[in-house]
This record gives C-alpha cells, sequence and structure tokens, in this order.
C-alpha cells in the first residue's frame, strides 16, 4: 500500500520549487508516463478536462510507484465532489476561482472532518485502504493538501487574506482567467 504521506503537501511548507505539469488529456497512460518522469506533481484536471470521479481514480492507480504526486483540481468549490475525490484517495486538492477568504475556509472545510470541518466519515474507503490503513482519519488533516486559485482582479486584492486562512497550503494565480477579468481575454501576459 502506498505510504500516506504527503511529500507534496511538505514541499509547499518548506517552500522548495516543486517542478510539476499539468493534466488535461483523460489518458491513465500518460499519467502513467507522467507520474515516473521526476516531477514532483501533476494536476489531474476535472475542471476544463473531460475528466469524471471514475477516470480520476484511474488517474491516481496510475500515479501510484511514480515521484508526482497527484494534485486534482475539483470541478468547483463543491464539498460532496470533494468528500468523494477525497475518499477514493486523493490527497492534493486544488480549489478553482476562489475569491475571497470565506471561499477559502469553505474548501478547507470540506477537507477536515468534525469538529474542524464539514466532510464526512467513510469507514473503508479507497483512501483509507478499505480499512487497512486504520490511522487515515487521524492523519489527514496532516497530509491532505489544499491549494486553492486565485483568478480574478478582485481575488488578487484578497490573495494575502486568502493565503493566511488556516488549512490553505498554496496559492496558485490563475493567468489566464485573471487576465481575463481584467479586460485581456487571450493574453495572460498582458495583466499586470
Amino acid at each position: 500500500m502506498k505510504s500516506f504521506d504527503n511529500p507534496f503537501k511538505r514541499g509547499l511548507a518548506e517552500g522548495r520549487r516543486l517542478a510539476g505539469l499539468w493534466m488535461t488529456t483523460g489518458s491513465a497512460g500518460i499519467t502513467e508516463l507522467a507520474a515516473g518522469a521526476g516531477f514532483a506533481w501533476m494536476l489531474i484536471d476535472m475542471e476544463h478536462s473531460p475528466n469524471d470521479l471514475i477516470q480520476v481514480v484511474d488517474h491516481l492507480r496510475a500515479a501510484e510507484g511514480g515521484t508526482a504526486e497527484p494534485v486534482v483540481r475539483v470541478p468547483w468549490n463543491e464539498p460532496v465532489m470533494v468528500k468523494r475525490l477525497l475518499d477514493q484517495g486523493a490527497r492534493s486538492l486544488m480549489f478553482p476561482f476562489v475569491q475571497n477568504a470565506e471561499e477559502a475556509r469553505r474548501a478547507v472545510a470540506a477537507t477536515r472532518y468534525p469538529p474542524h470541518g464539514i466532510r464526512g466519515f467513510a469507514g473503508a474507503s479507497r483512501a483509507t485502504g478499505y480499512g487497512l490503513r486504520p490511522d487515515y482519519h487521524a492523519r489527514s488533516v496532516e497530509e491532505v493538501c489544499v491549494v486553492v486559485q486565485v483568478e480574478t482582479a478582485q481575488a488578487l486584492e484578497a490573495a494575502g487574506e486568502i493565503a493566511a486562512v488556516e488549512g490553505v497550503d498554496g496559492v496558485f494565480i490563475g493567468p489566464n482567467d485573471l487576465a481575463a477579468s481584467m479586460g485581456h481575454l487571450g493574453q495572460p501576459g498582458a495583466a499586470p
């Protein structure tokens, strides 16, 4: 069984540069190839790619044994999908279009069990090794990584408050949507 330790989350906490890539093809075979290519992370996209929950599980299996931590970009900041992804073994999530600190708090709450959040409890899920990883629930707060995306001028103004939310491990600036929100559609290099 793959270790539950999350080196991607540790690397972010230590401020290390972590090279990675974006996976938008929907192909678990390409994920398997990329996972072993020496990257620290790879993003499995559910927002703008054809990946559904079953395909993400295939990507997670394909990534096992590689160096790249699968970071799943959820389609939206919605707790039911977050719970399902975590139960299937995703441990690093990216939340798109986070506009303010309250939305960042909601993203974090979706990844935490009560009393610190709203995540539902599943005893024998894929994440727990179908019950073979008895420490999963107790350790999940240490190993689940939350990255939020700042993608508008409004969110950029609130970026400091968003980053300060307890449980946010990283902030990703979405250059394309940020440029579009500033009147530079299709010109991510034009945004100030």
